[in-house]
């Protein structure tokens, strides 16, 4: 069987509400997709979103990207996905991007012309559920910000995560402790503070010091993603365990976070390793150098991206930082069947594929120029 047409598509999805970060307000979904086509008319679908402060991509250079590979991939065999991914890189370097919304595609073809789904092709599933880490981050402050945390414990989430490094380090730590002690989860929830690259050492040391006595479980990227020694830094000041999400675009990257003492765990994104077997291959090295893993979307992704990140928790060694999905901050995706947290948990497809239908029709309504 092999590859017959890759077709990239821009789609721009409402939000429910923006979410505010250490260097942007996300306001829209903005995503690029791929719908590969087998020569047998087996369909797979692949997504990600523009994360230009965090890859360089743009939905324009995703889109172009798959353009300029699509006439050079087609007509490979369906199931050599490494060999396929092989070619990518040596026609294209880097975006990453790009290249994993084609890998995605790839695994969900797969598997539907396999009958299988796709946390089967990656090795099995070791878990069927997942709790959802949900994001806390009105840009409104701290009063917001509680009540917004408040409604998400009664809604069943036990996962939160805070998003800091919005105002001074001085400010976000009492906004941070005002969050935690509202939740009071008697170490029964996850929570975890993420400031996006937002400060200096010097300032994430402040903070973290100050939040250092609540029930943070952890403190994810504090500083710029290329400054390990700044990484260093602080996780050596810090009783808080220190995350790495923007510093990581390749296993290179993870063993020198690691060999430097930088991190004590890494935030594993399909957008950053180029799809999801790199993925896994970063589970399974975090498992075996024993780091801690957090699992998440890009902010905000489609449905699609959604699927595939419940195939990779089913099948990773261990999620313990939990899982961070975007498409439930969407008012409306492009599934038939959206997949939505029911008391804050998600259950893993268990159809062939990503375990998804699409809806041409929405997908149609939300397309986009790019």
């Amino acid at each position: 069987m092999k590859i017959k047409r890759i077709e990239p598509i821009a789609v721009s999805l409402p939000m429910v509400k923006p979410l505010k970060m250490s260097f942007e307000e996300v306001k829209s979904a903005e995503n690029v997709l791929v719908r590969l086509e087998t020569g047998d008319g087996v369909v797979g679908w692949g997504g990600a979103a523009a994360a230009p402060t965090m890859t360089g991509e743009t939905v324009a250079s995703m889109a172009a990207a798959i353009r300029y590979l699509a006439p050079r991939l087609e007509g490979m065999p369906l199931d050599d996905i490494a060999g396929v991914v092989a070619r990518a890189g040596n026609f294209l370097y880097g975006n990453n991007s790009a290249k994993s919304v084609i890998e995605m595609a790839l695994h969900d073809a797969l598997g539907h012309a396999r009958r299988e789904p796709v946390h089967d092709l990656l090795g099995g599933k070791r878990r069927g559920r997942v709790a959802i880490l949900r994001m806390v981050g009105t840009g409104k402050g701290a009063a917001a910000d509680v009540a917004d945390a408040q409604r998400g414990r009664a809604d069943g989430y036990v996962a939160f995560k805070i998003k800091v490094g919005v105002a001074g380090p001085r400010e976000d730590a009492e906004r941070t402790r005002r969050i935690c002690e509202s939740l009071d989860g008697n170490g029964s929830l996850l929570i975890c503070a993420d400031a996006n690259q937002g400060w200096t050492p010097d300032q994430a040391i402040a903070y973290v010091r100050a939040v250092e006595d609540t029930s943070i479980a952890f403190f994810e990227q504090p500083v710029a993603g290329h400054d390990v020694e700044g990484m260093a830094k602080v996780a050596r000041a810090s009783r808080i365990p220190i995350g790495c999400d923007e510093g990581l675009h390749s296993l290179e990257d993870l063993k020198r976070h690691h060999e430097a003492g930088a991190a004590g765990g890494f935030s594993l994104k399909t957008i950053k390793l180029g799809g999801m077997r790199p993925v896994m291959d970063a589970g399974l090295l975090c498992e075996k150098l024993g780091m801690k893993v957090n699992l998440a979307s890009k902010m905000a992704e489609t449905g699609i991206c959604t699927a595939a990140l419940l195939h990779l928790a089913a099948a990773l060694p261990a999620v313990d930082w939990g899982v961070g999905l975007s498409s439930p901050y969407l008012t409306d995706d492009i599934l038939k069947t959206p997949l939505s947290p029911a008391n804050g948990h998600v259950s893993v497809p268990t159809g062939p594929g990503l375990g998804i239908e699409v809806d041409e029709a929405k997908l149609r309504r939300y397309a986009r120029e790019a």
